[in-house]
């Protein structure tokens, strides 16, 4: 029960962020295919992890009940994505050290701050800057909350495992026990009748 609620509140959060990163860059990534430009990494990156992960989220949340069964599955691939979003974080870092004011120093600029293609746009000073900085934000929100749900479904694996180990061995002794039930009963049967079967040889 515990599991279910953490689970699936968490999964809401993942899904709702993950909207938000995935239309902020897709309008980038529109931008640059617009423009006949290569999208850079720092984009390209959060923009691709972004897409798989709410793909994920959506699936084992609708699929809960065969998500809740391979729970150790949804830990690995949970993880795996909370390194694809560390990779893209990595990337998009001088976000962090952008100015998103109208008039910022070209030192503090967002375009100069991360380089490569997004020079060969004209961009506004304020709206671009603070997506993205919503962007790395989330971003980071994200990985702790695909940490956590890595961690809760391993936990709840884990207990899963040691469940079905304890039926197990408490299905092997219950049958161990009733078949030492039914050779006694046997035994004390054939003796029986052959007590009997000598009475009655005995009385005649």
């Amino acid at each position: 029960m515990i599991f279910a609620m953490v689970f699936v509140c968490t999964r809401i959060c993942q899904i709702t962020t993950m909207i938000i990163i995935m239309g902020m860059l897709s309008w980038f990534v529109d931008k640059f295919v617009g423009a006949n430009v290569l999208t850079p990494t720092s984009i390209l990156i959060l923009f691709i992890v972004s897409v798989l992960a709410l793909a994920w989220a959506l699936f084992t949340l609708f699929s809960y009940h065969r998500s809740s069964a391979n729970a150790f599955f949804v830990a690995v691939i949970d993880i795996a994505i909370v390194g694809a979003l560390i990779a893209g974080i990595y990337y998009l870092r001088n976000i962090r050290f952008a100015s998103c004011s109208n008039t910022p120093s070209a030192s503090r600029l967002w375009t100069n701050q991360l380089g490569g293609n997004f020079n060969a746009l004209s961009w506004s000073p304020e709206g671009p800057c603070n997506m993205l900085k919503a962007v790395w934000a989330f971003s980071i929100m994200n990985t702790v909350f695909f940490a956590w749900t890595a961690f809760a479904a391993f936990m709840h694996g884990d207990h899963f495992s040691a469940a079905d180990e304890r039926r197990t061995r408490k299905h092997h002794h219950s049958s161990r026990h009733s078949q030492r039930h039914r050779s006694r009963s046997r035994s004390h049967g054939s003796h029986y009748s052959h007590h009997s079967h000598h009475s009655r040889r005995v009385y005649v």
